[in-house]
């Protein structure tokens, strides 16, 4: 009985690391590898392979270190609004299209009518586009706010939403809506400060601006 539970200890720890290596966010990959990293550790102690287990231990150590960094470390950003005519927009929406028609369904690639929208800097690299039309006279109804894959760990929608709250009053605007299409979703826009309400018979994600009500 042991044994067994052992092998499939054994197993699990291997798939876990695994699905690590699957992660395009950096950091789902560190705290997936950690989760496997540990319980290799376990098991390479149980059965005894002190080899399996120190490099474990070394790995759970090594994913700590850079999760510290991913949470404490300071990085640069910077807002940059998007013209027009921009090429560099179009060939950003092309590479992602899939991934941006996961969490936006009904966005096409036009600046028409658009009230607000600019590249999300980090460290000088762009990481992020936010898209947004008016709903009403002070109400913005978003319909793009994407981050690289790699850059998912919610420091730029903080920098958006909190850092940049007053970049949305000075323009007048009161309220951010959005749309959750999925439960992912609806979780980042949760802590961001958005809360479920139901609008004219439509769900939406609402953000009030300065405690707007």
């Amino acid at each position: 009985m042991t044994q067994n539970w052992l092998e499939w200890l054994g197993y699990i720890s291997s798939i876990i690391v695994a699905v690590s290596l699957l992660m395009s966010s950096i950091i789902k990959l560190r705290w997936y590898n950690l989760i496997g990293s540990i319980l290799f550790a376990v098991y390479g102690f149980m059965i005894q392979a002190i080899p399996v287990a120190l490099i474990n231990t070394i790995v759970i150590f090594i994913n700590v270190y850079y999760l510290f960094r991913i949470y404490t470390e300071k990085a640069y950003f910077k807002l940059i609004e998007i013209q027009e005519d921009n090429k560099y927009l179009q060939s950003f929406y092309d590479f992602y299209k899939t991934d941006i028609k996961k969490y936006f369904p009904d966005f096409n690639f036009s600046l028409e009518g658009t009230a607000v929208s600019f590249y999300i800097l980090r460290n000088m690299i762009p990481a992020g586009i936010f898209i947004a039309t008016e709903n009403h006279k002070d109400t913005l109804l978003i319909n793009l706010d994407f981050v690289m894959p790699e850059y998912r760990d919610f420091k730029i929608g903080k920098f958006i939403f909190e850092d940049n709250e007053m970049y949305f009053r000075e323009k007048g605007y009161q309220k951010i809506l959005c749309i959750a299409s999925n439960k992912e979703q609806k979780n980042y826009l949760r802590k961001m400060g958005f809360i479920e309400t139901n609008i004219e018979g439509n769900t939406l994600m609402v953000r009030s601006l300065n405690g707007a009500k």
